[in-house]
């Protein structure tokens, strides 16, 4: 796809979110790119069939690409992306991943090294020289920066020098920053990994994931493994997300100021034991003194925010992660975790204080 004129490089993020993989700019052309409903094309082309290629996925793929440094790759969710790197790993090989992650990566792992296909290593992520230890024998670094739901913060940096060095690549899920917070392309990684359906779609009404590198090459063998194994998107799908970025920067913005102010009114509440808060993006984790039930309580005494296991939408949700059986046991039972939306904070603090309100 052309993209429209001013969709330069050159500008700024917030600019490239609204303007990239538009079609060309001539007269009574559509302004958005149209939904292309097509299984079967004429032969001779660039595409040939739907398995390989969309006009509607390559310009969601053109506006992430550019807003992370790369080209990207759509996957029918953020599992399928998960799926299609962990498939390039070779019998045997070691994947060094964080002790708290998205669960997905996580049982995808653990699904990998009980048929004996490769072996996880968990460490601290934010132990950078925990991690670098770990990188001796592996293949792969995976990292979440902040991670899903304890919100440790690594150096991306480092991390990912110390694994080039031991001669692995490094995957970066930033699902959490998206693109406008972090890049963790110019931070040395090989593969940014997005669950396009949290905030980049953030509407939380289509399933999507993507990958961005920026080596040619690597590029070319994502691509065939997508083609290969038909982990591709839907149509509606990807027009949905394409949407969703056009309003990344402003809904980034709104939800990360409102979780600032969120954490400072909770640091304060006596029925909190522990806030945490990377500094930056709008999910936040609280610990309750009451322990577990009192979580339980909390997510289910609120009008506004509302109990759901997903994230990155406009409209807040929450849950208390240890009640899947499938999250990590060093996530204390009281974890609540807080997806801040973009709805007015004073209504958001009203309902979640007088929820918090009648654990006393």
């Amino acid at each position: 796809m052309t993209p429209a004129p001013e969709a330069a490089e050159g500008h700024r993020a917030a600019t490239r979110a609204v303007h990239v993989g538009r079609p060309p700019v001539v007269p009574d052309a559509p302004l958005n790119t149209p939904i292309t409903m097509a299984a079967t094309y004429v032969g001779g082309g660039d595409v040939e069939y739907g398995r390989y290629g969309n006009p509607t996925w390559l310009a969601f793929e053109d506006a992430l690409g550019s807003l992370e440094g790369g080209r990207a790759l759509a996957f029918s969710s953020g599992l399928a992306a998960v799926a299609t790197v962990l498939d390039l790993v070779a019998d045997g090989e070691t994947v060094v991943a964080p002790q708290h992650a998205y669960q997905g990566t996580l049982g995808q792992l653990g699904d990998a090294g009980l048929r004996g296909r490769a072996q996880g290593k968990l460490v601290d992520i934010s132990d950078t020289a925990a991690v670098a230890a770990a990188c001796e024998d592996a293949a792969i670094l995976w990292v979440e920066s902040p991670t899903n739901p304890a919100l440790e913060v690594a150096d991306i940096a480092a991390v990912a020098a110390a694994a080039h060095a031991a001669g692995a690549q490094v995957v970066v899920d930033n699902t959490f920053a998206t693109p406008l917070l972090q890049r963790p392309l110019d931070l040395g990684a090989d593969i940014v990994l997005h669950s396009a359906t949290k905030y980049l779609a953030g509407h939380s009404d289509a399933l999507l994931g993507a990958l961005v590198v920026r080596d040619d090459a690597l590029f070319d063998v994502l691509k065939g493994r997508r083609d290969l194994l038909g982990a591709t998107p839907g149509t509606l799908e990807a027009w949905l997300a394409l949407r969703g970025l056009r309003t990344l920067h402003l809904r980034v913005e709104r939800a990360q100021a409102n979780a600032v102010e969120l954490v400072r009114r909770l640091e304060a509440h006596p029925a909190v034991s522990r806030v945490r808060y990377p500094g930056f993006g709008a999910i936040v984790a609280l610990e309750l003194h009451a322990g577990p039930a009192a979580a339980d309580l909390l997510c289910r005494t609120t009008d506004l925010w509302v109990f759901a296991t997903s994230l990155g939408g406009v409209e807040s949700t929450l849950e208390r992660r240890r009640r899947w059986k499938t999250e990590s046991p060093t996530i204390p039972e009281s974890l609540v975790r807080l997806s801040v939306g973009i709805e007015d904070v004073e209504d958001l603090w009203a309902d979640l204080a007088q929820a918090l309100d009648r654990l006393g």
